[in-house]
This record gives C-alpha cells, structure tokens and sequence, in this order.
C-alpha cells in the first residue's frame, strides 16, 4: 500500500463534541490535533481498518469485482472495513458472506499490510485465509461479479495489497500483473 496525505487537523473537525465549543490547532502529545480550549478535549484520528480474506477452491482464489469507485470494475479479494467492537476475523468472514453469498471460516492470519491506497481507504489491512464452510456462490453487496480464478490468468486487479497477498513468498504474478 501506499502512503497518502492525510488532511491537515482544521480539515477534519471543528467544534468540540464534548462541548460545542470551536477547536483551535495546538501541539497535543507531540503533533498538531484539534484541541478544545474550553474543556481540554483533544482528538485523536483513528486508523481506518479493512479485512479480506484468501479464499481457494481446486487452486483457484476467489475474486469479487468492485462495484464503486475507485477501481470500479477491478478484482480484489472479498475486502471491506472491520466494524466497531467486531474482531478483525469476523469481519472478514462477515464481508466475505456479504460479497459473495459464501460463508467462511478464517482459519489462518496471512498478512498485515500498512498504508492508504486511496484517500478512502484502510491505514491498516489485514488478510486471512479461509475455508469455505457453506453458501451459495453469488455477486452481493458492492461486488458486480464473483468467481475463482488462477493465480496465472488473473482479471485486472484493483489494489497492490491484492497483488501482496496473492504473490507472496516468492511466488512470482504474471507479466501483465506486474
């Protein structure tokens, strides 16, 4: 993944929500936060966090192809962002199940990437593998078409944490997925 520009703190938030009162720039635990001058409250930004999950049946891994934007119309692994208070492990088999109809279970962490692709996107990405526990194969959610592919006749990817956790240990992607 790669780094992105975070907007500046004044671009973020304006008024307190503890106390309604405008928030003013200051350096707060060594960079500069919105910081409420009434009664102290500081903000802190949190990392966005997404999940996906490597699914293989007969040495293929199943692809959902995006819906929206960015990257409509590419493939990445069934992805989406980790909800509050769920752990990271069912939220990817929760996006799983809502992107392609296929109940998982995740069986084994892959790997934890870091940094933003798109200024929507996750700071933090972790990917499970999984196994197919049941359901039906079917686009759903914000997938337009979902299906198993090679690792050597891939559609035209969306992301590079698609291509990380496809082509890891020394596996080597095709020419045009390079």
């Amino acid at each position: 993944m790669t780094g992105h520009h975070h907007p500046e703190p004044e671009q973020r938030i304006r008024f307190c929500p503890l106390c309604g009162t405008p928030v003013e720039n200051n350096f707060a635990f060594g960079e500069l936060r919105p910081v409420c001058p009434a009664c102290g409250w500081t903000y802190f930004e949190d990392p966005k966090v997404a999940v996906a999950v490597l699914v293989e049946k007969d040495g293929q891994v199943l692809l959902t192809q995006r819906l929206n934007v960015p990257f409509q119309g590419l493939w990445t692994l069934p992805a989406g962002f980790v909800n509050a208070h769920e752990s990271p492990e069912k939220a990817a088999e929760r996006e799983c199940l809502e992107e392609t109809g296929l109940i998982v279970k995740a069986t084994r962490l892959v790997d934890i990437l870091s940094g933003r692709e798109h200024p929507r996107g996750a700071d933090i990405f972790i990917a499970y593998q999984a196994e197919i526990i049941g359901g039906e194969l079917r686009a759903g959610d914000d997938a337009g078409h979902v299906a198993f592919f090679s690792r050597d006749a891939l559609p035209p990817l969306a992301f590079e944490t698609t291509r990380k956790i496809l082509f890891r240990e020394g596996q080597n992607p095709p020419c045009d997925q390079k």
